[in-house]
């Protein structure tokens, strides 16, 4: 992986919303979430932005948002925090949140 352009509060301050999760590399259901977040990605298409963010490699943005366990899964919209759940989320519950968080904005 490359270095990212962008800061974290750059990249969660568009309008398109950005679901950011939070993992580490050691944790298992982390790894369970890789494919639940392909699957979303592939269904919901440009509607999202998808992120992951390595809470031991990015601790001040861990931090900033009170991440405690891994994995948290945080929907953001113009840098501000609409949902946000620990744990493995299935894909479907996944894409209900966000296509309900894009209804109330439009």
């Amino acid at each position: 992986m490359s270095a990212q352009p962008k800061t974290f509060s750059e990249l969660i301050s568009g309008d398109q919303p950005v679901l950011v999760d939070f993992f580490a590399t050691w944790c298992g259901p982390c790894k369970m979430m890789q494919p639940i977040l392909e699957d979303t990605a592939r269904q919901l298409g440009d509607k999202v932005k998808i992120i992951k963010v390595d809470v031991d490699r990015n601790p001040y943005a861990a931090s900033s948002y009170q991440v405690r366990g891994v994995p948290t899964l945080i929907l953001f919209q113009n840098g501000k925090p609409l949902w946000r759940q620990s744990g493995v989320v299935p894909s479907n519950q996944l894409i209900k949140v966000i296509e309900d968080n894009l209804r109330q904005k439009v």
